[in-house]
């Protein structure tokens, strides 16, 4: 079956290309990186609204934000975009929100949810690694014209910049965490069962590019 995928010929706008084993293995490897962050997120939601105040919980919970940074990290790294600048962008905003992470967990002995949650000034470090992931929101509902991922691009910065400005109630703050689960959960479901040549996209393009920039 993969043979004979991978010996069909695609008409790009710069010409003729194949897609090979290895193209559809990076995309594996894109979703996949996808799920283990979208249900690393829902797991982490589900225990923060069942037992918030829990030290079990908001310790796992730090746990699971390594989780979800690996599995978007992995995302990062193989995930299809055209413009390189921006791909190495989401890649630094990425290493940015991670890096922020890691140092407050070290300096300080409240768990990592928790600290950020009283100091929203945090999120100018830790919430570059949700930017990275809105990035590729918009670049799925621009690609793809994803239903799920345009609620999720502006959900996203909404909720984090109204926790930092302080103008959103806790009820508020709960119901766009929820959806943000929830549909990021669809998301990264759809991702699973889409065909795979769209997410590799006009290898051609790529060719196009990289001679540009060799010359």
């Amino acid at each position: 079956m993969l043979t004979s995928q991978v010996e069909q010929v695609y008409q790009g706008q710069f010409g003729e290309f194949q897609i090979t084993d290895r193209d559809r293995l990076g995309v594996i490897i894109y979703r996949t990186g996808l799920a283990i962050a979208a249900i690393s997120f829902a797991l982490g939601s589900c225990l923060l609204f069942w037992q918030p105040t829990s030290t079990i919980v908001l310790t796992t919970l730090t746990w699971l934000f390594g989780l979800f940074s690996l599995g978007l990290g992995v995302s990062l790294l193989t995930i299809h975009i055209y413009l390189i600048p921006l791909h190495r962008l989401l890649q630094l905003f990425w290493a940015i929100g991670t890096i922020s992470a890691f140092i407050i967990e070290l300096q300080y002995s409240q768990p990592l949810a928790l600290f950020v949650y009283n100091h929203p000034v945090t999120l100018f470090g830790v919430g570059f690694i949700f930017a990275s992931l809105t990035g590729i929101y918009f670049k799925e509902a621009f690609c793809f014209n994803r239903l799920e991922t345009k609620f999720l691009t502006p959900l996203v910065p909404l909720l984090l910049l109204g926790h930092i400005v302080g103008i959103l109630p806790v009820q508020v703050e709960q119901l766009l965490l929820a959806n943000w689960s929830i549909l990021f959960l669809i998301f990264a479901l759809r991702k699973v069962i889409q065909p795979i040549p769209p997410d590799i996209g006009d290898k051609s393009v790529f060719d196009y590019l990289k001679q540009q920039r060799q010359n």
